[in-house]
C-alpha cells in the first residue's frame, strides 16, 4: 500500500476508534494530478449527505498541461464510495455518539486511488499536551538510545 498523501494533524486532533476504506471518484486530470504529488489532505474532512458521504477540503491542485477544454476546482467535493451498510452504520454512529469522519490518508490498491477515513471523537486540550509530551519523551528516548549505542563502539 503505497501512501500518497496523509493528514498527520487527524491523529493530534482527534482520537481515532476506527478505521475504514473508501473509493474515490476522480476525474481524470485529478488522478494525473495525484500521480504528481500535487495533493493536500490537511484541511480535509467527510461529510454525509442523503446518505452518501464525501470528501471536503482534499486539495488537488492541477497541473499545468491539464487539458484546455476543463476548468480544474482544486478544491471540489469528491465522493467516496463505501457499502451501503458500512455508510449506515457511520451516520448512526456520528449522529447518535458525537463521533466524526475524518479523512487520513490517501493511498494506491490495486492501482486506485483510495481513501482511509477515520470514526474519531476530538480530543480536549490536555489530552493533546499529552500527546505532545509522549511524542517529545519518545523522541529523546531514541536520541538517548542511539547516543549509548555509539558510545559503546
Amino acid at each position: 500500500m503505497a501512501h500518497i498523501a496523509e493528514n498527520r494533524r487527524a491523529r493530534f486532533e482527534y482520537s481515532i476508534e476506527e478505521q475504514f476504506e473508501a473509493g474515490m471518484v476522480l476525474e481524470g486530470w485529478e488522478v494525473k494530478a495525484i500521480r504528481a504529488g500535487q495533493v493536500q489532505l490537511t484541511d480535509g474532512y467527510v461529510h454525509i449527505r442523503d446518505g452518501e458521504l464525501f470528501l471536503i477540503g482534499c486539495r488537488i491542485n492541477a497541473l499545468r498541461t491539464a487539458s484546455t477544454h476543463i476548468s480544474p476546482q482544486a478544491d471540489r467535493t469528491k465522493k467516496l464510495l463505501m457499502k451501503k451498510d458500512q455508510i449506515r452504520r457511520l451516520v448512526g454512529k456520528v449522529e447518535q455518539k458525537g463521533f466524526t469522519l475524518v479523512p487520513l490518508n490517501l493511498h494506491y490498491k490495486g492501482g486506485l486511488v483510495k481513501a482511509e477515513i477515520a470514526l474519531a471523537k476530538g480530543k480536549a486540550e490536555h489530552d493533546k499536551r499529552n500527546t505532545e509530551k509522549e511524542r517529545d519523551w519518545d523522541r529523546e528516548k531514541g536520541r538517548l538510545m542511539r547516543h549509548k549505542v555509539s558510545s559503546k563502539s
